[in-house]
């Protein structure tokens, strides 16, 4: 008799159990993430993306890009059943996937100008690095040193694609070649504002399973009472401050974020081109009025603060946001339309090392971590799996390209 895999089909898009996943739900997990990898890369097929070189890697060199660390962290690494993720002592079965793959390797421009693998021979590589890694993953101790760099692999190519997403929005695509890709967003009835009493709570994530680099480790933090935002800032509240002139006012926005409006010129969210009694903005290829209460996406975090100070209130820190996603949803609290800024600057909780090699994630590097802020939440165009209470991101204040708005609280 052959045992139904329905619970387990089900089980990898449980962001709960996929952080504890065993051999067969990874297994069943890395084969759904590299399916939807290949629906990324038809979609950009024939698609002119000169348009993405300001910001943005080749969406090939992407794509190539998670089979090539998968590779790299599993197939060549000889530490790969301790949990490891050292450099790979192993060559490729691609000889030149080094040259066009490796993030070290290189700037933007020159993988825009150097990364010429086809489309044929970039879909036979796909094929053979997920073959090996199953082959791997079926040997391997069911423990978390022994499922480590698996679990790790899936979850950097998940987050690519949601990358992808962003770099589709940014280009126009939609159509057939990505009708099964784009979501519908949500709207939402506004609920009043909940409040929360003082307490203490664990920032961060405890050991076992799978804990992201970011969320490393779980710490004590006391938080005062606050009041916080039942669901994120919709379109109907954001278009009173463009239509109050909020883009012309300085004294909304700090020295940087002042400067950001003078430097791009904007005055009004990215794709959006228009405001006022309808919001028409540039989604999935198409001219869309937006719904006035959908969820405010694709803003800065100067944007989200020159908001906040112009309705007299303030984003929220994490611990706010994190005790309000774990406790609050029961009372109304709403995540996961949009990823969300918070208040600080983004800080890691633990000086070990990242665990991908080689640097895959923007805090790798302390000096440019300063400059960051922080997200926390998912998206509409998050990876069900990757949609944990506790995750988070860190991004460049002027970013706008993800799909990240913000809520939040009173002063």
């Amino acid at each position: 008799m052959t045992r139904s895999l329905a619970p387990a089909a089900a089980a990898i898009h449980d962001p709960i159990a996929m952080r504890r996943a065993g051999r067969e739900l990874l297994s069943l997990a890395l084969i759904d993430a590299r399916n939807r990898t290949l629906r990324w890369l038809s979609a950009f097929a024939g698609a002119d993306a000169a348009a993405l070189r300001a910001e943005f890697d080749p969406p090939l060199w992407l794509v190539g890009h998670v089979a090539w660390f998968q590779e790299y962290a599993i197939a060549r690494n000889l530490h790969r059943t301790q949990g490891e993720a050292a450099a790979a002592t192993l060559a490729s079965i691609e000889p030149r996937a080094d040259a066009w793959f490796d993030p070290s390797i290189g700037t933007r421009e020159e993988r825009w100008r150097d990364t010429d693998v086809g489309d044929a021979h970039l879909r036979d590589y796909l094929a053979a690095t997920l073959e090996a890694t199953l082959e791997l993953l079926e040997r391997v101790s069911e423990d978390d040193r022994g499922l480590q760099l698996f679990r790790l692999a899936l979850a950097h190519e998940d987050a690519a694609a949601e990358t992808l997403a962003s770099m589709a929005q940014a280009l126009g695509l939609g159509g057939e070649a990505c009708k099964d890709l784009w979501p519908i967003w949500p709207s939402r009835v506004r609920r009043e504002p909940l409040w929360f009493g003082a307490q203490h709570m664990q920032l961060g994530t405890p050991r076992g399973g799978f804990v992201p680099d970011l969320e490393r480790w779980a710490h004590d933090e006391a938080v005062p009472e606050f009041e916080i935002d039942a669901q994120p800032v919709q379109w109907a509240q954001f278009v009173e401050f463009v239509d109050d002139g909020g883009y012309d006012e300085p004294r909304w926005w700090g020295q940087a974020g002042w400067a950001w409006v003078e430097r791009t010129q904007r005055r009004a969210p990215r794709y959006v081109e228009q405001t006022g009694r309808a919001v028409l903005a540039q989604r999935a290829g198409q001219l869309q009025r937006l719904a006035a209460a959908q969820a405010v996406a694709h803003v800065s975090w100067y944007e989200a603060d020159a908001w906040c100070r112009w309705a007299s209130r303030r984003l929220p820190t994490e611990p706010e946001w994190e005790i309000a996603a774990v406790s609050g949803p029961s009372r109304g609290f709403v995540w996961g339309d949009v990823h969300e800024w918070m208040a600080g600057r983004a800080l890691r909780w633990s000086d070990e090392p990242p665990q991908a090699a080689p640097a895959t994630s923007h805090a790798a590097d302390h000096a440019a971590a300063r400059t960051l802020r922080v997200t926390r939440g998912s998206s509409v165009m998050t990876v069900p799996r990757l949609k944990h209470p506790k995750a988070r991101a860190f991004r460049q204040a002027e970013h706008d390209a993800a799909f990240v708005g913000f809520r939040s609280c009173a002063i």
